[in-house]
């Protein structure tokens, strides 16, 4: 049997058998039960009660399963309340009536409800929606749920045309609930047992090729099937588990929209993580739509579009056919895109900015506190909405705008343009200057105005986008962000991508063309947070991005971040949301070449593109799938596509091998070594705790009295300082505080977990709530202490609204050092403040860079092997690590100790030369090198050839020299890549080496030994 090559394909499969029919052997005899019941009961006058029962058996039409699942009595009340809501009827004098009627238990449940064909209710029950929420959009392989529905062939009665809905749902009982192996796709193991006894061979065959081809991809899969002797169509849709929500529902109102219905649904769950959709689908008699076999390719087009997006605040425009899909999924993206770019600071704040000085404290926390208070009041989320809401025909007209720019025209072979290519060809299409008019005369004041320009801005920055591909998973948006005003975002982006699903919204920047940084997840605890992490979000990456940039001094890439905001309502779903969000980046960086799947879309950026990923906070376990799934998809550089991945694919992992904290922890110790203090005798304060990465091989690595430490759990206290060995128990099996063994603290010590209320502290205080406790603990007199090193915590945990906790009593710093490991952990303008007081403080751009220089040394490795030499030499199989491996690891983390130490000493020096903050120093020292590495890939120190070998003998790491030669990783090494390590190479170990304020010989000094190695 062949398949339809989806969408817009010329032929249909025939289907000729589907499901065996629900035959019930009992009816007749259940008949004269249900009968005798009604009679008994006496609502309905004996004379009537045989002719409603049979009516109701016979001649409305419900499908057997229905009789055959259902008990005498339920029966009997739907009867009765069948016959109730006719009397209604003829009393009210009304033609139609209104049924909705509903059993559910844990097994399952039956919904029967008044339906007519092809209209999406916009009151009512919503049965289609509970089904989706209750039973399809949690289904897992313990806890899966089937459906089947069906739509009445007769009517309520012979004078009232009303015809009824019923939905059958089933919990699942697989034959097989754990499959391994070949099980996976033995549609005879995976399946349902009640599946089985109905499908037909016909049907099993079907089904076992959409789950092979569901367990391929990442997205939907979608078929299409004649019906035979008919014109009806079977439409099939496989997807994974709890990749989609409300797809029930939001399917009925798409085929609704095209003025088509259903006769029957059904779906299928199976055990190996696969649903299956099956919808029958007619045409409304008498219907003035086009054809259905134009309808139905188009049904099929946008079925991937509320695959990515079911349900949105615009869904009632589409429902009640004032949008498209195209049109109210658009309109949601643009409301996305206003959230996060209007410009609300404005020409007052650029003037205020230009007076105040950034330089005193005073000023920066004013300027702080009125842009968070500009961003927060002036357009609020559900603000923008209402408006949006006003104006429907606006947003078509915008629609129509970027779809003439990114919709792919037709070839000219195609004899059936889709329908939506037709509707655009039926709005005039306005320039810019037309469509900003035409805003200007529809809204009614400045602030509307500037929500519909924010539509204009997003669309002339679009440079592609997979809004248009047949199959996708989430919307991705490659943005030019020259829009970003330079008052809010001084150092321009390269790059920046915006992506879009179902359970959450992310970013990704970067600061040039090849740029490496890590991937986040962030949660959130409550609805609060969640808009507070909302609001922050594209700033928080931002400045992640800004912080990477400068961290990467000591390597070829420029800086790069991303993050993935996962909705409030679907906080346990990262992995899903990660992949949605890989995959739809993915559909930029790869040409389409499938027909029907992946397609060439419109590039307005016109040039390849590559991003690496790294792990960050909740993405450490996904770099492997990611990895893979660039080489399943077929990209070239899928090696070196994410970094920290499992050690049999190459990787080197940053927490086994404690990569980020051997660069803080070379901070820590060179204050002690500076200052002459040994380290037992210090004590410590630390946010991130054992679980995490650099949390545990903080507390592994150091000698230190840790007095105190917060995480995910909760907080742990001692002042006597915390057992040493059991937190080392515990940072080996990166399990958090609140597996603390609590009597090995002193009698002063305690623990708070952030579930506990009203706990009362050895000194007698009382905490009210155990996570305001462990968000704020920070901030609290208790953990004052040498050294403040914090390894995990949200961005600007102090910043100047707090940084007066930061002092205690007599007016001096609670900590006397601090080595900020956690990224943008404190405010810059907090650091200063710190600083003038006294505290010696390091910042994370500074110590926080050993997990992106062991990321960068480990894709050098992957771009200089060839597939077979990367196999033998950096991939660990069946636990035996290659000796390269082990020589290559040790050599990584030499380089950032080596690096670091560097920094510091530069630092230092700078710092008692000056007398300017080391905060201020870091980012003079990252600007300096970053500049100088810029210029020097474009002066003819470059082109020396010899002198180029010379640096690059030096720059590359001396094991990979020793394995494949210079010459060998020159052609194997992309040039730019080489040009990136030859610049970043000098720049850094010349600034490292002369400070921020070089002499005008020092260059040349510098240089001197390198062109005496010439000719050597």
């Amino acid at each position: 049997m062949s398949f339809l090559p989806i969408p817009g394909a010329a032929k249909v499969a025939a289907s000729p058998t589907d499901y065996s029919s629900n035959k019930f052997a009992g009816k007749q005899e259940q008949l004269k039960q249900v009968v005798a019941f009604i009679d008994e009961k006496g609502f309905i006058p004996k004379e009537l009660v045989l002719n409603e029962v049979s009516w109701f058996y016979e001649n409305l039409g419900i499908d057997d399963m229905y009789f055959g699942t259902e008990p005498i009595e339920t029966i009997a009340q739907h009867i009765l309340a069948l016959y109730g809501a006719k009397i209604f009827a003829y009393i009210k004098n009304k033609s139609a009536l209104e049924i909705n009627l509903n059993r559910e238990s844990e097994d399952g449940a039956v919904y029967i409800h008044t339906s007519s064909p092809g209209v999406s209710m916009q009151g009512g029950p919503q049965f289609e929606k509970r089904i989706d929420e209750q039973y399809l959009d949690v289904t897992t392989k313990a806890n899966a749920y089937r459906l089947e529905s069906y739509r009445s062939q007769g009517t309520v009665s012979s004078s009232i045309s009303t015809q009824l809905r019923t939905y059958f749902v089933r919990k699942c009982e697989f034959v097989n609930p754990n499959p391994t192996g070949s099980d996976e796709a033995d549609i005879r193991q995976i399946s349902d047992k009640s599946f089985l006894e109905k499908a037909t061979a016909n049907t099993l065959e079907i089904y076992l090729k959409i789950i092979k081809q569901v367990l391929l991809r990442t997205g939907p899969v979608l078929e299409l099937f004649d019906v035979p002797n008919s014109r009806e169509k079977r439409l099939i849709i496989g997807y994974r588990h709890r990749t989609t929500q409300s797809l029930l529902s939001a399917m009925s109102d798409l085929y609704h929209f095209y003025e088509l219905y259903s006769t029957r649904k059904y779906v299928e769950q199976f055990s190996n993580g696969v649903t299956i959709m099956t919808l029958y689908l007619n045409q409304l008699p008498n219907s003035k739509a086009p054809p259905l076999e134009h309808s139905i390719v188009q049904v099929i087009k946008e079925a991937s579009l509320l695959y990515c997006l079911p349900t949105t605040p615009l869904q009632f425009f589409f429902q009640s056919g004032k949008l498209s899909v195209q049109e109210a999924i658009y309109g949601y993206t643009g409301w996305i895109f206003a959230q996060h770019f209007l410009n609300r600071l404005g020409n007052e704040y650029t003037a205020l900015k230009s007076i105040l000085d950034a330089e005193n404290a005073s000023h920066s926390e004013v300027l702080t506190k009125i842009k968070k208070r500009l961003r927060t009041d002036t357009f609020t989320r559900e603000y923008i909405l209402d408006i949006i809401k006003l104006y429907p025909d606006l947003i078509k007209l915008l629609y129509l705008q970027f779809a003439m720019i990114h919709y792919v025209t037709p070839s000219n072979s195609d004899l059936r343009p889709s329908l939506s290519y037709q509707r655009l060809q039926t709005t005039p299409v306005l320039s810019e200057a037309e469509l900003l008019n035409q805003i200007r005369k529809t809204v009614q004041n400045n602030h509307e105005l500037m929500i519909f320009e924010s539509y204009v801005t997003f669309n002339k920055h679009v440079l592609k986008t997979n809004f248009y591909q047949p199959t996708k998973v989430a919307l991705s948006f490659r943005m030019d962000p020259s829009f970003l005003p330079d008052i809010e975002y001084p150092q321009p982006l390269f790059g920046m991508f915006l992506v879009i699903g179902s359970e959450f919204r992310g970013f990704h920047l970067r600061f040039r063309d090849i740029a490496r940084g890590g991937i986040r997840v962030v949660k959130s605890r409550n609805k609060e947070s969640y808009s507070i992490n909302l609001r922050s979000l594209f700033d928080e990456n931002y400045n992640l991005a800004n912080t990477q940039q400068r961290k990467n001094k000591d390597i070829p890439e420029g800086g790069s971040k991303g993050t993935i905001l996962l909705d409030i309502n679907h906080q346990d779903y990262p992995k899903i949301a990660f992949d949605k969000y890989v995959d739809s980046i993915l559909d930029l960086l790869i040409p389409g070449d499938s027909p029907g799947i992946k397609e060439k879309i419109v590039d307005k950026y016109g040039k390849p593109e590559i991003l690496f990923f790294g792990p960050d906070e909740g993405t450490a376990d996904y770099m492997d799938w990611a990895s893979q799934h660039a080489r399943k998809r077929g990209a070239s550089f899928w090696k070196a596509f994410t970094t920290g991945k499992s050690q049999s694919l190459g990787g080197i992992p940053h927490d086994v091998y404690g990569m980020t904290t051997r660069s803080v922890h070379q901070y820590v110790v060179g204050i002690y070594r500076k200052l002459g203090l040994k380290e037992e005798n210090i004590t410590k304060m630390q946010t991130g705790g054992p679980d995490g990465d650099l949390g545990s091989n903080e507390i592994k690595i150091s000698k230190d009295k840790t007095i105190g430490i917060v995480d995910g759990s909760g907080v742990l206290y001692d002042p006597d300082g915390i057992h040493r060995e059991e937190m080392t128990r515990l940072a080996n099996s990166r399990l958090m505080v609140s597996h603390f063994d609590v009597s090995k603290l002193s009698k002063k010590g305690f623990r708070v977990l952030v579930d506990e209320v009203n706990v009362k502290l050895p000194d007698g205080s009382i905490v009210d709530s155990g996570l305001k406790f462990r968000n704020e603990f920070h901030l609290h007199p208790l953990s004052s202490a040498d050294i403040f090193v914090p390894c995990g915590g949200r961005p600007e945990a102090i910043d100047l609204a707090n940084i007066h906790t930061m002092f205690g009593p007599d007016g001096a710093p609670r900590f006397k050092y601090i080595v900020e490991g956690a990224n943008l952990f404190i405010t810059q303008e907090a650091r200063i403040r710190l600083e003038k007081a006294g505290t010696i403080l390091f910042k994370d751009a500074s110590a926080n860079k050993g997990g992106v220089t062991s990321s960068s040394l480990e894709v050098l490795a992957a771009l200089s092997f060839s597939d077979e030499e990367f196999h033998e030499h950096m991939q660990v199989r069946d636990g035996v690590v290659p000796a390269f491996y082990q020589e290559y690891v040790k050599s990584v983390q030499s380089f950032i100790e080596k690096a670091a130490e560097l920094e510091f000493e530069c630092l230092w020096k700078e710092a008692q030369r000056t007398g300017k903050p080391k905060s201020v120093l870091s980012d003079n020292l990252s600007v300096g090198i970053v500049k100088l590495n810029e210029e020097l890939q474009n002066t003819t120190l470059w082109e020396n050839v010899e002198l180029r070998k010379v640096v690059l003998k030096e720059a590359f790491p001396k094991l990979l020299l020793d394995k494949l030669g210079l010459e060998t990783l020159l052609k194997r090494v992309p040039e730019s890549y080489v040009k990136a390590i030859f610049g970043s190479f000098l720049a850094s170990r010349f600034i490292y080496k002369y400070g921020t304020e070089p002499s005008q010989f020092a260059f040349f000094e510098f240089l001197s030994p390198y062109f005496a190695k010439i000719g050597q």
